[in-house]
């Protein structure tokens, strides 16, 4: 009877964590390794700050900061049909309830919107998405604990003070090309 109940219940978990709705995690874990896009996880390491030059709002704006994920879809003559098929995954995620919309700029088919996820004192996901029917799309998610807008515009000005390291970002130099 006890080993039935375990079974039951391990069964029970199996169902709830299936949750088979879209997100931008699923699909950026989905779409990792598929050779159309590209995918970078970059640590707050990359700015190179000195900390000690920073003022209490920027090190507070710092510390909210997690990681940011981006992947890119780069368009080639090969595969536009899968280009109009994963863009419109995008967006179809990006329309859930959860995210946000705080702008969005340009037109249907070209453009890009910013959102988040969370309430607007702890926000935990900042979204930028932008595409081009010329180039392809990219999704930039920011990872943070309780970060506000106000952190987002301090952040510009901690990348004032900051010594990126390229050496992270060379796996966007495909896309520019």
């Amino acid at each position: 009877m006890k080993a039935l109940n375990i079974i039951v219940l391990f069964f029970s978990l199996f169902l709830i964590s299936c949750n088979s709705e879209p997100s931008l995690q699923k699909y950026f874990v989905e779409n990792t390794e598929n050779k159309n896009f590209i995918a970078l996880d970059v640590s707050p390491e990359i700015l190179n700050v000195d900390k000690n030059k920073l003022s209490v709002a920027q090190t507070a704006a710092l510390k909210s900061f997690e990681k940011m994920n981006v992947l890119a879809f780069k368009l080639t003559d090969t595969n536009k049909a899968e280009f109009e098929v994963e863009r419109a995954k995008v967006d179809l995620i990006l329309k859930d309830k959860k995210y946000q919309q705080l702008m969005k700029f340009g037109s249907g088919k070209e453009g890009g919107s910013v959102s988040f996820v969370g309430t607007d004192d702890h926000i935990k996901e900042f979204v930028f998405y932008a595409n081009k029917k010329e180039n392809g799309f990219a999704v930039v998610r920011i990872l943070g604990k309780d970060m506000n807008p106000t952190d987002v515009m301090t952040m510009l000005s901690v990348l004032q003070h900051s010594n990126i390291d390229l050496e992270q970002l060379k796996p966007l130099q495909q896309l520019m090309k």
